[in-house]
């Protein structure tokens, strides 16, 4: 018995020796056809690109290397991964890595081939030998290849390791799965006057809804002066590290033909009624129709697509509110009760619909109908729209310029508690909310507070803090001086599940200098004394988790309810105020107004602080130095908070320039040190607006 046991102990001892991360088979996730990826890999000359193809059968591997499209090069390897030498004779002398240096292989000759798999299966490990030609004759090659697959089973890594070949950067490349990630995209004309480009616009943009319904498949990139300036950044994202290929749409009729099968017909718009637009993206939602004006009638002729619909003549005489009574009596049933659209923004001759594609995507219903009490009747159908959406449901797009103000659309959104998100110009929507975050992704703020560290302000500073206005997508994210002083940014908070690879970009671009902060005032775009106030636990609740999954640790909130920027009551009374202070306890504190504002609030450390000063865009630098020297004269209890919201359309450039004219006195910091400075040493008069 003690013999058998010393036998078995030696046995499994031995197996114990035999590495246990070398395997005969590999995932199964490998088999099929890959494509490189041309920006995540060595270059290729002649040939371009490579792709690669995995046939497994137990441990036996049938691999095909083809470079090049056209002009190409096939490489068909067929051996076992269990490691044992493999004899494959050469069939082509073409040298396919780099077909410009003078080397052949020996046709006619055999090459040895060695494999075995590790990494769970994950990698393949094959070592080749074989003689190469070169004019000086033969001479002997080891190259070690490796496959790994990573862990999402997304792409291949492939590197090549020659004895041979001492210096210079390794050569690899990347591959994704064929036919994944692949997409279109088109460059914007610059013209959106209803009587101008309008029309191709409009029908694009309305295409991109439907081409978009089965995945993200159409992408376009918006002129440089569009508000949201982000689209060919974002683009290069996806690109290089999503690995999107996207391939150039050359005109409307090339995006028609390519997207004919996504489409049931078309919807003809009344170029003389404007409004007749705004319905027909209704119609394109609900019936997979895109939208033509007249003049693009034979286009979509031409492909045998039906028409759907003809607005042409048929709203003529007739008042927006009769135009949208129509519609709703038309189509109001058949649409969401989750996502509306304001088509609103520019009025008049221009419309820059850049939403349209979420709403046709969505099948949201449209309209830009007044919400100024004034205007009886637009004002009352506005009302009834909202109140039959779900409560807490989304409104997208933006009131019109031509009708009401801005704080009459946001205080009736939130007086149904429905949530505002984005503007009319927001772009791309139906395509980056199907790209999630990276597999395993985390959204990772940059906090310049240690916990547990208690900050103390110097006695003699004037310390300043600096928000950028309208939340990352407009204005100063791309342009010069991101990252040269410490600058917080208001964060659309949707855009987390809405667009978190939109999202991801803004994060995996920020610098240490870049502090995130969540707004504005609720889940979206609110007013707190708007709502009733049987729905701010549940909205105040749910901007805090929002909070949370983006590592955010400051939130904005912003009221003109009760009236304009100046003139009007933007104060805070302390009810609202509890409300954010029990629904966010992690939050370090609060940040309040868009102009100057006056509410001042602490409690356990957490201070609520409104805007000193409000940086607009025409402010000239040695102005705006001298007003900010100016607050601090007035304000001459030392240490002063300075809290400054930056218009979106200053760069960081600029307002470091401003910053440098002030004395030494003033000291700029990251705005989450400011308010635990502040909240440590209140020296600001605490006041709230007095409950009605």
């Amino acid at each position: 018995m003690k013999h058998k046991l010393a036998l078995l102990s030696l046995v499994l001892a031995a197996l114990f020796l035999i590495p246990l991360n070398l395997i005969a088979a590999g995932d199964s996730d490998f088999n099929g056809k890959w494509v490189m990826i041309p920006e995540k890999s060595s270059q290729i000359e002649l040939y371009g690109t490579l792709s690669l193809e995995f046939n497994q059968k137990g441990e036996a591997l049938t691999l095909i290397q083809k470079w090049g499209r056209g002009r190409s090069f096939s490489d068909t390897l067929a051996f076992r991964t269990n490691g044992k030498t493999n004899k494959l004779e050469v069939t082509n002398r073409v040298f396919p890595t780099n077909v410009f240096m003078a080397l052949k292989m020996p046709v006619g000759k055999k090459r040895s081939i060695k494999a075995a798999w590790s990494e769970n299966g994950q990698q393949l490990n094959l070592t080749e030998t074989y003689q190469v030609h070169g004019s000086q004759g033969y001479h002997p090659v080891t190259a070690i290849h490796t496959f790994k697959l990573d862990k999402n089973n997304q792409t291949v890594a492939y590197s090549i390791n020659r004895s041979t070949r001492k210096t210079g950067p390794a050569i690899s490349y990347l591959l994704k799965r064929e036919g994944s990630r692949n997409a279109w995209y088109m460059d914007f004309v610059n013209d959106w006057k209803v009587k101008g480009n309008l029309g191709e616009n409009a029908m694009l943009i309305s295409l991109q809804g439907l081409a978009n319904v089965d995945g993200p498949n159409m992408y376009f990139v918006y002129p440089e002066d569009w508000d949201f300036r982000f689209t060919p950044d974002v683009k290069k994202f996806l690109n290089n590290e999503r690995y999107y290929t996207f391939n150039k749409l050359k005109s409307p009729a090339h995006a028609l033909k390519t997207f004919k099968d996504k489409l049931n017909g078309y919807v003809v718009w009344d170029k003389e009624e404007r409004t007749s637009l705004i319905v027909a993206f209704t119609v394109a939602g609900l019936e997979r129709a895109v939208v033509v004006s007249e003049d693009q009638i034979p286009m979509v002729k031409k492909l045998g697509l039906k028409k759907i619909e003809d607005f042409r003549d048929k709203f003529t005489g007739q008042s927006d509110l009769e135009i949208y009574q129509w519609a709703y009596d038309q189509y109001w049933d058949r649409c969401s009760r989750e996502y509306l659209v304001w088509m609103g923004g520019h009025a008049g001759s221009v419309m820059k619909p850049g939403v349209a594609d979420w709403g046709i995507y969505k099948k949201a219903f449209f309209t830009d109908l007044s919400t100024a009490k004034n205007d009886t009747g637009e004002y009352e159908m506005a009302k009834k729209l909202m109140s039959q959406q779900k409560t807490f449901s989304f409104v997208f797009g933006w009131h019109s310029y031509g009708k009401d103000k801005e704080r009459d659309h946001t205080s009736m959104c939130s007086h149904f508690g429905l949530r505002m998100e984005g503007l009319h110009t927001l772009p791309n929507m139906s395509f980056s909310s199907q790209v999630p975050a990276s597999p395993g992704f985390k959204f990772k703020n940059n906090h310049h507070v240690e916990p547990g560290k208690v900050y103390t302000p110097e006695k003699d500073k004037v310390y300043v803090a600096c928000i950028q206005t309208d939340c990352l997508g407009l204005g100063a994210w791309t342009r010069p001086g991101r990252g040269e002083i410490p600058y917080a940014w208001e964060v659309t908070m949707n855009w987390v599940w809405l667009a978190p690879s939109m999202m991801e970009f803004f994060y995996t671009q920020a610098t240490p200098n870049d502090y995130f902060i969540g707004s504005l005032s609720g889940p979206g775009y609110m007013y707190p004394k708007a709502i009733p106030e049987k729905f701010r636990e549940e909205l105040f609740g749910e901007a805090y988790r929002l909070m949370k999954s983006m590592d955010l640790k400051v939130f904005e909130i912003m009221d003109y309810s009760e009236g304009a920027t100046v003139e009007g009551n933007t104060e805070l009374p302390k009810s609202v105020i509890k409300s954010y202070y029990k629904s966010m306890p992690d939050a370090i504190g609060f940040a309040n107004g868009y102009a100057p504002a006056y509410t001042f609030y602490e409690e356990g450390g957490r201070p609520l602080m409104s805007f000193d000063y409000y940086l607009s865009a025409e402010r000239a630098e040695e102005d705006a130095a001298a007003d900010l020297q100016e607050l601090s004269e007035i304000n001459d209890t030392r240490p002063y908070f300075l809290l400054m919201h930056v218009r979106q359309w200053s760069d960081i450039t600029r307002v470091r320039d401003i910053l440098d004219r002030l004395g030494p006195e003033f000291e700029i910091v990251p705005l989450d040190i400011f308010l635990k400075m502040a909240g440590n040493k209140p020296t600001f008069e605490e006041y709230t607006l007095p409950e009605k």
